[in-house]
């Protein structure tokens, strides 16, 4: 008689299929946008059409083939937008063919610059974002954290060395991307944005860790995708002694157990005393011979950098130390961050 194993690998198989069918459906019509906005542009560009022109083919497509739809005035220029703006990017455009026409749009209309557009490309291949997910990522400012956390995480790991005061924010942004193995700076963020919690007015630590279960899912978009989670409250016993997890991922990249410890204060030092001996516990009482060390993660109402800095410098363990915002934080001033932290320590103007 056949086992579960062999039936879920008759269910890989067909969906494997699917996805198969998916990409080249979706690559055949990503090239026929492409062609036609690289037509157009053409025609446009050589002072052969004027733009009124557009207006005419739409028309024309309307009249002759009442069954296309999507060839509207407005969608064909898009197609037009979307050539030019990727033309010159040999890199990207390799990248398009793998995520939906209605992503490549939100991240057209949402981004301004080429290293953004080229970060929710990628991490929408990687996370098989769905339109509304990219939505979400987008418009609490992903990219921007994402670099905040990740210049920072350089900062503190090289502190003696240069960091190279010639680069521009677009070399160190793509060098970034480029990166093939994941990092705890490519994976962890430096705020979390819990915008979702529905907290009472003084809530507790207990309210935080309820409130983040409640709303689950989109916990877990915030986090990542690759995060499993294992549980909350988990529970570890030392000695005579039980001690009790906030809550408990295992990350299928780092291949490692990661620690969540919630605290509704400002980042204290004597905190990561308190992470540390709940890693050494997981690393010798629970992790497999074959997974990576734990890491621990310090989640925060907020901190100081240098306080963090001077915490971190003689800890051993793998930690982040993150803070978290029950509301979207404004794009101007994360971008505003963003620039300084680069002006600070790579001479960017």
């Amino acid at each position: 008689m056949a086992d579960e194993k062999e039936f879920l690998h008759i269910i890989s198989i067909i969906q494997n299929a699917k996805d198969r069918a998916f990409y080249s459906v979706n690559k055949e019509l990503i090239d026929l946008y492409w062609n036609i906005g690289e037509y157009i542009s053409k025609k446009v560009d050589n002072s052969e059409w004027g733009k009124g022109v557009v207006e005419n083919l739409a028309e024309y497509i309307k009249d002759k083939e009442p069954e296309l739809k999507g060839f509207t005035k407005s969608n064909l220029f898009r197609m037009v937008q979307f050539y030019k703006t990727y033309n010159d990017n040999t890199k990207v455009v390799t990248l398009l063919r793998q995520i939906s026409w209605s992503n490549n749009m939100l991240i057209l209309n949402r981004t301004k610059s080429i290293e953004e557009k080229e970060f929710y490309i990628m991490l929408s291949i990687k996370e098989r974002y769905s339109f509304r997910e990219l939505e979400r990522q987008i418009s609490s400012s992903v990219f921007e954290r994402t670099m905040i956390s990740s210049i920072k995480m350089s900062k503190l790991s090289n502190k003696d060395k240069n960091l190279g005061s010639a680069e521009t924010i677009d070399t160190k942004v793509s060098a970034l991307l480029s990166q093939s193995k994941p990092n705890l700076s490519d994976i962890f963020k430096d705020t979390y944005i819990l915008d979702f919690l529905d907290l009472p007015k003084d809530y507790s630590e207990k309210d935080l860790r309820s409130s983040l279960i409640k709303n689950f899912k989109s916990f877990i978009l915030e986090l990542g995708k690759d995060f499993a989670f294992i549980g909350e409250e988990y529970k570890l016993q030392v000695g005579n002694n039980d001690y009790f997890i906030d809550l408990l991922f295992y990350h299928r990249s780092l291949q490692c157990l990661v620690v969540f410890e919630l605290k509704i204060d400002d980042f204290k030092p004597e905190f990561l005393g308190k992470l540390n001996f709940y890693l050494e516990a997981l690393d010798r009482d629970v992790r497999k011979s074959f997974e990576n060390p734990s890491v621990g993660v310090i989640l925060c109402k907020s901190k100081d950098d240098e306080v963090v800095e001077y915490a971190l410098n003689r800890n051993l363990s793998p930690a982040m130390i993150s803070e978290y915002n029950t509301k979207l934080i404004d794009k101007k001033i994360l971008c505003k961050k963003l620039r300084e932290i680069f002006r600070i320590i790579g001479g960017y103007d």
